[in-house]
């Protein structure tokens, strides 16, 4: 079991920064498998999806709408992950959940940090 616990959202005018942080939790165990660390999103009626994964071998991949303004990076030994925004626009408001994936496919969620873009 890993838990998950988000933190860093807010409220943001466009064109600002924010940076939200991802601290997983377990055994040691469960720490060592996991193989990859992102971030999804759901804004208010939409399904969730994909914003950034990075892996352990710190490859990493973005959705389109986010790339070249998002930059996620994870620092392995606290077991945390975090993400860069600049640049934020409206449509970026949403629900940022960090996921865990492990070498056994078993996937974790946070609770979620809540993003408003707004002047």
């Amino acid at each position: 079991q890993v838990h998950l616990v988000e933190s860093g959202g807010g409220l943001v005018q466009p064109g600002g920064s924010l940076r939200l942080s991802c601290v997983a939790s377990g055994s040691s165990g469960s720490i060592r498998s996991i193989n990859a660390m992102g971030w999804y999103r759901q804004a208010p009626g939409k399904q969730r999806e994909l914003v950034g994964v990075i892996s352990n071998s710190g490859s990493t991949n973005y959705a389109d709408s986010v790339k070249g303004r998002f930059t996620i990076s994870r620092d392995i030994a606290k077991n945390t992950v975090y993400l860069q925004m600049n640049s934020l626009k409206p449509e970026d408001t949403a629900v940022y959940y960090c996921n865990v994936k492990t070498i056994r496919l078993t996937n974790y969620w946070g609770k979620g940090t809540l993003v408003t873009v707004s002047s």
